[in-house]
């Protein structure tokens, strides 16, 4: 089903997901294990949401801002991982124009959603430890239905535009993706002539919505730690740190392999390393996420308890 580089765009319909094909003898293991990741993200993610709901000691910005980012672990996966199990289930690997245009699109938006997200939350630590007095004051509610709306909305536009501009390239080297999912630098290996302002728009992007938020999350970290390490007291500084330490873990979960992936030039990107780094950011972070927000809080552990 390759097709031969002398046709043009308009012979491409549909796309091959290669995905995990070169592992034929794998595929029941693959289809149980990515069945068993998802089960973990939904049910963990589900949990978080709705403990932060029912729990009145869970009222505080934080808990909201968590139980956004738990709703939305739920929607980024869900754009990957069904797909992925209906490809190895029925090693029906076609997938229309259309459909991998969508795909690609809600990934991205929910990917910028992330970014942000994660940079809101550590703005909500900044301002709980920095500035405690006024912390209620700063981050009430309106405040923080604002902040989380513009997290999910914030990339929309630039998203739809990016996959718009990618989708318009003409696709003539083949129609085979060395993938799981449609995802810029498979997709961008497959179209013909000069992709370069492409790449350099997938660059400004990626520092518009990866770099800055990572910048600002590196800045508010910056003033926690040297806040804390001002604490009069061990209990304090122990305390302080404990409520930091399983956001930052999450950070760099997400924003290192994602950095890698979509900030390092096209020369070194191969298929393995591009599906590895992906089923980091894209299925493993999300299914440890709830294990690290809730092993790690206290007042989520006591939640529990009750």
């Amino acid at each position: 089903m390759e097709i031969g580089k002398e046709h043009n765009a308009s012979t491409v319909t549909q796309f091959l997901l290669l995905g995990f094909s070169h592992l034929p003898n794998l595929q029941g293991f693959l289809f149980g294990m990515f069945s068993i990741m998802y089960l973990i993200i939904l049910i963990g993610n589900s949990f978080i949401i709705v403990i932060t709901r029912i729990d009145p000691a869970l009222q505080k910005p934080m808990y909201f801002f968590l139980a956004n980012f738990s709703s939305l672990e739920i929607c980024y996966v869900s754009v990957t991982l069904p797909r992925i199990l209906f490809n190895i289930a029925t090693q029906e690997r076609s997938i229309s124009l259309l459909s991998c245009a969508t795909q690609m699109c809600f990934f991205l938006m929910l990917g910028a959603t992330e970014c942000f997200l994660l940079a809101v939350m550590s703005y909500d630590r900044y301002v709980a430890i920095c500035n405690p007095l006024n912390y209620q004051l700063i981050m009430n509610p309106t405040k923080c239905i604002q902040l989380a709306a513009g997290s999910w909305l914030g990339g929309i536009p630039v998203q739809i535009g990016q996959t718009c501009q990618i989708f318009s390239l003409h696709f003539c080297n083949s129609n085979q993706i060395n993938h799981f999912f449609c995802d810029l630098p498979p997709i961008l290996k497959l179209a013909c002539g000069d992709t370069s302002v492409n790449e350099l728009s997938v660059y400004l992007v990626a520092m518009l919505f990866v770099a800055f938020p990572f910048m600002l999350i590196l800045a508010s970290y910056t003033k926690i730690i040297a806040t804390i390490l001002r604490l009069p007291t061990a209990t304090g500084r122990a305390k302080a740190f404990s409520t930091c330490s399983s956001h930052l873990l999450v950070v760099f979960l997400f924003f290192g392999s994602a950095t890698v992936t979509y900030l390092r030039p096209k020369s070194t990107h191969s298929p393995g390393t591009d599906k590895l780094l992906s089923l980091f950011y894209t299925i493993v972070t999300p299914m440890f996420n709830p294990l690290i927000y809730s092993l790690r809080n206290k007042d989520v552990i006591a939640a529990l308890r009750k």
